[in-house]
């Protein structure tokens, strides 16, 4: 095996909690494979740093990447990837990983693995394990044919310890035409986690009646937990919460320590979206509600009766 790349995203030089949490794994798969680990870093951010997570060296290619393009993403990619003569890419399962991985993938000629909760080295390979079927199965992916490339969901694996190293940083540049222009940014206001990296996260589903109920009710006990609010496709399209906040098939793929759902039925979008959650915590009046099903801890009660309970307990401790 040639090497394992990591893909070190990075919000404004900061790297993100994946990052890390990314380079951890990659370090013991490469240990574990007799090979090396490299980073793939886009824009300007302290490359170097990432030797403190066991990488060797970190390919970076310059340039202003605060302006996302699927395009200008994937061309500098695959130049860190033929620079490095990886064989094998980890990236988060986000945004970023669903738009401009399998790009890179088509363009290498590789094969991918998606949306993977565990990696482990086998054969002189790594394997990833991904959830099917709103997490009733487990399919285990082998790529044949080189780069594999795998998106791994957040939360996944511990946060590793940092040494004291310092890699070998590598200027790139991959220049190419942009195809996009950026006409205004809106960034969220916001002091929490985002869903798909939070390690505690409050939902609220439809039962909440109305936006006034989610604000008092959802919002008071997710901020009293340090947690991340978020919600079910039926709170959203009937405006309680946000878009942004949609947890699901056609939101967001969490996957936190702990995940509180109020009110929320369970249908298979959603469960598709965080049935993978550690711990699992349901109230809702109804006990046939589907989400029991996945659920370590259940109430069937009154969700506006248990909420405020629930928020002046985690107060008071």
């Amino acid at each position: 095996m040639s090497g394992i790349l990591v893909f070190a995203e990075h919000d404004g030089g900061t790297f993100k909690k994946s990052t890390t949490e990314l380079l951890g794994k990659g370090k013991q798969l490469a240990d574990a494979l007799g090979t090396n680990l490299t980073a793939a870093v886009l824009g300007d951010a302290d490359a170097a740093s990432l030797g403190a997570y066991g990488a060797a060296k970190v390919f970076q290619v310059g340039g202003d990447f605060s302006d996302y393009s699927s395009a200008r993403v994937t061309r500098a990619l695959a130049a860190a990837v033929e620079a490095s003569g990886a064989d094998v890419v980890l990236a988060a399962s986000n945004y970023v990983g669903k738009d401009a991985l399998p790009r890179l993938t088509a363009r290498l000629n590789g094969g991918q693995g998606s949306e993977c909760t565990d990696l482990r080295a086998e054969g002189g390979k790594v394997v990833g394990r991904r959830p099917l079927y709103a997490g009733k199965a487990f399919a285990d992916v082998h790529v044949d044919r080189g780069p594999a490339i795998f998106t791994v969901r957040a939360n996944s694996f511990g946060q590793p310890t940092a040494g004291g190293g310092s890699a070998e940083v590598v200027a790139l540049q991959a220049d190419g035409e942009a195809r996009v222009s950026l006409v205004e940014r809106r960034a969220p206001q916001a002091d929490t986690a985002d869903l798909t990296e939070a390690d505690r996260i409050v939902s609220g589903g439809r039962s909440l009646k109305s936006l006034e109920n989610f604000d008092s009710v959802i919002r008071p006990v997710g901020a009293a937990l340090g947690a991340t609010v978020g919600a079910s496709r039926a709170a959203v399209d009937a405006g309680y919460a946000h878009h942004n906040e949609q947890v699901g098939q056609t939101g967001k793929t969490v996957n936190p320590s702990l995940y509180i759902a109020f009110g929320i039925s369970g249908a298979i979008q959603h469960l598709a979206g965080m049935c993978t959650s550690k711990v699992i915590v349901v109230v809702n009046k109804d006990f046939e509600a589907l989400i029991f099903e996945h659920a370590i801890y259940g109430l069937v009660h009154d969700l506006f009766e248990v909420a405020p309970k629930l928020e002046a307990a985690l107060r008071e401790l």
